[in-house]
Parts: structure tokens; C-alpha cells; sequence
């Protein structure tokens, strides 16, 4: 079997470019971090691969983001590099750790450049991460949840997500 797979690394993201117009029997997509290999469409392809099945993706840093993580997965078709990966190859598995160092290497970049970017942002007093913006009031989420004040209208009260009022709930019923 050809099995597709496609990642992004938010759900904002969109995956329709990759493997467009190339045939497969069945995709899989995760919207996560390729930071590792714990993503759980990833895990769903590896658990029902097949002996002579391919493993079909867009690019390299679709798959994984370190060397290690890609050497250890089976047989691998990269459309965007064209590169079918055998590990009984030594020459396969040479060019495939050549372009996983660099795929390693661009990521790094991508977090040296963003840390940069915070730094400046922080001297030009544009950048506030959400510890420093703001203290959220627990006491009175905890407060308004209890006077029956509904999940959606207190994180509009206190200018919070619904996941931030929620996670409050979950830790005070935890503690009592």
C-alpha cells in the first residue's frame, strides 16, 4: 500500500499542498509539532504499515525534525526531494542523514531566529508573554463559577479564554 502522510505544525495551518494530485490509498494528517515522533496520526501509519508498504510525504520536515527520528523510520518516498529511502541501502541512508542534518540545522535556525526576534521585541517594549501581560484573577473565576456564572460568560468577564476558565474549574474541584 502507498500511505500518505501530511503534517502541520498548527491547526491553523492548512495541509492541501502536500501530496496534491499524488495518488495513495490512505492519508493520515496530524496538526502538531515535528519536534518528535510522539504525534498520534504518525503512530496510527506506523502501526498498521505493512511489509512492501511505501510511505509517501510532501518534504523531509513534514516527517521529522532531527536525524535521529527519520533514520529510524521504515521505507519512505519524499515527493518534494524525490527520494524513495531504503535502509538497506547505504547510499540511500547517506543522502537521507545528509538532509536530515539539514533539515536540523533549518529548524534550529527558525528557533534562533525567533528568539531574536523576541529579544528585540522586548528591548522596543512590543513583547509581553502572557505571565507578564496580565495576572489572570482565579480567585474571581473561581468566585463567578460559583455563583453560577456559566464557563463562556465568565472568560468574558475576565478576559480569558474558555480553555484558561476551564482549566481553573478542573484545579479547584482537584483541591477540594
Amino acid at each position: 500500500m502507498r500511505l500518505g502522510y501530511k503534517r502541520v505544525s498548527t491547526i491553523e495551518q492548512n495541509t492541501a499542498r502536500q501530496l496534491d494530485g499524488i495518488e495513495v490509498d490512505k492519508v493520515y494528517e496530524d496538526k502538531c509539532s515535528g519536534s518528535n515522533t510522539d504525534r498520534p496520526q504518525l503512530q496510527r501509519l506506523l502501526d498498521s504499515m505493512r511489509e512492501g508498504d511505501t510511505v509517501i510525504v510532501h518534504d523531509i520536515s513534514r516527517l521529522a525534525r532531527n536525524l535521529t527520528d527519520l533514520l529510524q523510520l521504515i521505507e519512505l518516498k519524499f515527493i518534494k526531494e524525490a527520494i524513495t529511502y531504503n535502509r538497506d541501502d547505504k547510499n540511500q541512508k547517506l543522502m537521507l542523514s545528509i538532509m536530515g542534518a539539514v533539515a536540523t540545522f533549518e529548524r534550529d535556525m527558525i528557533r534562533e531566529r525567533q528568539a531574536e526576534g523576541i529579544a528585540i521585541a522586548k528591548l522596543n517594549g512590543v513583547y509581553f508573554n502572557r505571565k507578564q501581560s496580565k495576572a489572570i484573577d482565579k480567585s474571581g473565576i473561581i468566585r463567578a463559577l460559583e455563583d453560577g456564572l456559566s464557563v463562556r460568560k465568565t472568560a468574558s468577564k475576565f478576559s480569558v479564554a474558555p480553555s484558561t476558565v476551564s482549566r481553573i474549574k478542573k484545579a479547584e474541584l482537584v483541591l477540594i
